[in-house]
């Protein structure tokens, strides 16, 4: 098998590098010293560079300005998003607008998906239900109700709710099939309530009261949902990658540096030890990444269904992504929690993937389930 990726999988990669080599992990006030969100926006200034770097239409075709890649090529540049902790609705707009692709009408394609690509129109999606533990899906309900549906419900933690121009909303139905809604900012019906996220941005309690949705701007057809659904918790694997893969390189920096009985720490058995270990979670986290994404991309099968290659990828992430950054702040000692140094920043934003979209037990519990459903000869 060749793992190797193409060479427009690279391209985008260091079109990536290049974009965010300028971005300052430290360039909002302090999640731990500010008082409500760190800033009322996404960085609009990256989201421009973003979009003149052709990376918020990877995925997209190129009658809509695209370059037509994979989500392989979207994890790639989330992963070095998530190094410099990039205040940028990347996964979401771009995934949004991959499910408008692959599932919506053409008039409601040719309205969003350009224009899109451009960073014209910024999307993003409720993905975390009423509770942020119970299905996204059942938090919502929808009924046809002429030429419109009618939404009524609560979504949860809806990231760059304020500042993104459509939100996606899952919504079932009487007959128990999921629509996705695009809600437009603002729309009669539609009432936003400030959540504050563990990193310090922004969410969004999105209430839905009796809000018409015109049936161009819903998505009626099956599986959409459990695909959109699938390729944010990839995403978010992808960002819990970078992230734990920055936050090492940091850590062996450190301890390579600081010294203690006139020896580098990190030549300590104790400190070598930990670092491994968390090295392993690393590349654990790697590996199990891409067998995902590969997945969702190509449509392979295999003996369970993509979506168990998907909880795998997020139970790696969600304990890895812990562990590195508690090892690091441990390491690091006191040094780890100087609000001058960007370590305890990393550390609350790994904090915030680790229970997007379904800490590891349920992704345990999702996997229990699949192997119960379709026993392994």
């Amino acid at each position: 098998m060749d793992f190797t990726f193409t060479e427009e999988q690279q391209a985008a990669v260091e079109a990536a590098k290049a974009v965010f080599g300028g971005v300052a992990p430290d360039g909002v006030p302090s999640p731990a010293i500010t008082a409500g969100a760190v800033a009322d926006d996404f960085d609009r200034a990256l989201w421009t560079k973003l979009a003149d770097a052709d990376l918020l239409s990877l995925l997209l075709a190129a009658e809509y300005g695209g370059a037509g890649l994979d989500a392989i090529a979207l994890c790639l540049v989330l992963r070095e998003a998530a190094k410099v902790l990039a205040r940028v609705p990347l996964l979401e707009s771009s995934a949004a607008a991959v499910a408008v692709q692959a599932y919506g009408g053409e008039e409601l394609k040719a309205k969003l998906l350009a224009r899109a690509g451009r960073g014209e129109v910024v999307l993003t999606v409720a993905a975390n239900g009423r509770t942020g533990h119970d299905p996204a899906e059942l938090a919502v309900t929808a009924r046809r109700d002429g030429d419109a549906w009618v939404l009524d419900g609560v979504q949860t933690a809806v990231p760059w709710a304020e500042n993104a121009d459509f939100t996606v909303v899952p919504a079932h139905t009487g007959d128990g099939r999921t629509v996705l809604a695009l809600v437009p900012r603002p729309h009669e019906g539609v009432v936003l309530g400030e959540q504050i996220s563990t990193t310090g941005e922004r969410l969004g309690e999105l209430r839905l009261e009796s809000a018409r949705i015109t049936a161009r701007d819903v998505i009626d057809a099956d599986g959409a949902w459990e695909w959109l659904r699938e390729l944010l918790a990839t995403g978010t694997c992808a960002l819990a990658l970078g992230l734990g893969e920055r936050v090492l390189s940091m850590t062996s920096a450190y301890t390579g540096k600081r010294e203690q009985f006139g020896f580098p720490v990190a030549t300590f058995q104790a400190v070598a030890v930990q670092a491994a270990d968390r090295y392993i979670d690393v590349r654990a986290m790697e590996a199990t990444l891409w067998q995902a994404a590969w997945r969702i991309s190509t449509g392979a099968g295999g003996a369970l269904p993509a979506s168990g290659d998907v909880a795998v990828a997020k139970i790696w992430a969600s304990e890895g992504v812990r562990r590195v950054v508690q090892t690091a702040q441990h390491l690091h000692g006191g040094f780890g929690a100087d609000v001058d140094y960007p370590l305890h920043r990393y550390h609350a934003w790994a904090k915030q993937l680790e229970l997007s979209l379904g800490p590891a037990a349920a992704h345990e519990e999702a996997l229990g389930d699949l192997l119960a459903a379709h026993p392994l000869g």
